[in-house]
């Protein structure tokens, strides 16, 4: 027999050291970056959160067909079946759709939708659709997927999502609608942040009056009820107003509410950071008091800032998409997830058309995609702790 060689044997003092060395000379950003890697669903929240917004800004690429678009002829039907294997066995690599034939109920009146087997039609990437206009750039008429014909052809539609009673793609209008409620979320928040830190440094810097004041108007608007103060604020929107005004009114008036508790975590840094060494030195060096709290008093805890905007964009997001369902928010033809949740506010619809609520699926991904990420941000804002 052979005899195994004998393993080296490993200087775990070594291996420990040089570990150690590599955690003394990271930086605050590259301690911050491991500590977040080991958050396994914020990981994961990420690659959703970018699929999500890759969906917003490439939507009329995305979407099938013109989010607008009407088609009496198919008025509540049902989603479209993608198929790899046909009706007598054979399986296809290019995935393919049936066209579509309808009859009507003699004593409801409803229309019932089926698959006509003798109509195929293979998908393809990058079909020819309904023109559009990408961000005001450039015209064009390709899509990711869909089919030859697709924007002409009325015996087959490609709606995987179905139709909504006005027979308009609800795919279509699903990733249309996310432009405007996960911009929403993005826009109220920067504000709301510049807000809260302009608020909240004056009042934890320079205290006495101002303090006193910014504070008790802080109290004044969390002691109100947020959504009838939603309501009002919102019914004073001029329902003359153009789509794009009315969505940074909409935007502003939930800046302007949701910024309280942003100035009350700057405000309690800022009365804990303005005796600190590097404060009084910088005071003494003769800088400004706009330098002091720019460059040196708002960057020590940059990242609590960070943690905190994660954790409100969803916020925002709920609260736009429940301002619109009510009828309060944004109005068509703007098209956000809470107004498509609109078609879905009677019963009725849902039991004839359940697929009407599937704009809330993506109100609730994202939602809980910014809340994982915001988990794995709040925990990697202190990278020293276990």
């Amino acid at each position: 027999m052979t005899e195994q060689a004998n393993p080296q044997p490993v200087d775990l003092e070594e291996v420990t050291t040089s570990e150690d060395e590599r955690v003394f000379v990271a930086t605050q950003w590259q301690l911050m970056w491991w500590k977040f890697r080991k958050h396994k669903l914020a990981m994961i929240s990420v690659v959703v959160v970018a699929f999500l917004y890759t969906l917003a800004i490439f939507s009329e690429f995305l979407a099938p067909y013109d989010p607008n678009t009407k088609d009496s002829l198919y008025k509540l039907s049902p989603p479209v079946k993608i198929h790899w294997v046909d009706s007598e066995g054979n399986f296809s690599l290019r995935p393919f759709i049936y066209g579509i034939d309808r009859e009507q109920d003699e004593r409801t009146l409803r229309w019932t939708y089926f698959e006509d087997m003798e109509q195929k039609y293979p998908l393809k990437l990058f079909a020819r659709g309904d023109e559009y206009e990408w961000w005001g750039l450039w015209t064009s008429n390709v899509k990711l997927i869909g089919f030859d014909g697709m924007s002409s052809s009325k015996d087959v539609i490609f709606s995987p999502l179905g139709r909504d009673r006005l027979g308009r793609d609800m795919l279509s209008r699903v990733i249309h609608g996310a432009r405007i409620s996960m911009s929403i979320g993005l826009v109220g928040v920067m504000l709301s942040l510049s807000l809260g830190i302009v608020l909240g440094g004056v009042s934890g810097y320079y205290g006495g009056v101002a303090d006193t004041v910014i504070q008790r108007m802080i109290e004044f608007l969390r002691s109100m009820p947020s959504i009838p103060l939603w309501m009002a604020l919102a019914a004073a929107v001029p329902p003359v107003w153009p789509p794009l005004r009315v969505y940074f009114g909409i935007t502003v008036i939930l800046s302007f509410i949701s910024w309280t508790g942003m100035a009350r975590v700057v405000r309690g840094r800022f009365l804990s950071l303005r005796e600190e060494d590097f404060v009084m030195s910088a005071r003494l060096a003769g800088s400004s008091e706009i330098r002091i709290i720019l460059r040196h008093m708002v960057p020590s805890f940059m990242s609590h800032i960070i943690a905190t905007i994660t954790l409100s964009i969803p916020n925002m997001i709920l609260s736009e998409t429940s301002l619109s369902f009510l009828g309060l928010g944004l109005r068509p033809p703007i098209i956000s997830w809470g107004v498509l949740l609109q078609e879905a506010q009677n019963v009725r619809s849902v039991a004839l058309a359940p697929w009407l609520l599937l704009p809330a699926l993506g109100v609730v991904v994202a939602v809980l995609s910014f809340n994982f990420m915001g988990d794995g941000m709040r925990d990697a804002a202190d990278p020293y702790s276990r």
